[in-house]
């Protein structure tokens, strides 16, 4: 089972479009009490080897650790639900806090989440 922080492998094939496709690492990024309950899907942000310098918060540089062999960019923008029988291998490493918080920046970002909403 998953947790939130984890990196997977993950097969997403078909892909469409501009979207990421073949089997490639994901970010779990979805709530840990949604992954405890075994809801049927889960949110992720795909990763890619092909990097870009200074373009958050589209992307934030994750670095090789655990098994993830290649630095690599979170591609923020590409947020996306994926059926659980997608994720086929895991957890590779997991990112430490002070990465998954720049993470939730990024992605409150990039969907025009105002923070100072409660």
């Amino acid at each position: 089972m998953p947790n939130r922080g984890d990196v997977w492998l993950a097969n997403l094939n078909p892909m469409r479009g501009t979207e990421p496709g073949k089997t490639r690492p994901v970010l779990i990024v979805q709530a840990q009490a949604l992954l405890d309950a075994n809801h049927p899907s889960t949110l992720i942000i795909p990763l890619t080897t092909k990097l870009v310098e200074d373009a958050e918060p589209l992307r934030l540089r994750v670095a090789v650790t655990g098994r993830l062999r290649h630095d690599s960019d979170l591609l923020i923008d590409q947020l996306r639900a994926i059926d659980n029988r997608r994720l086929v291998q895991g957890p590779l490493t997991r990112l430490p806090a002070t990465l998954m918080h720049r993470v939730d920046h990024a992605v409150k970002e990039v969907l025009d989440v105002d923070q100072s909403l409660t």
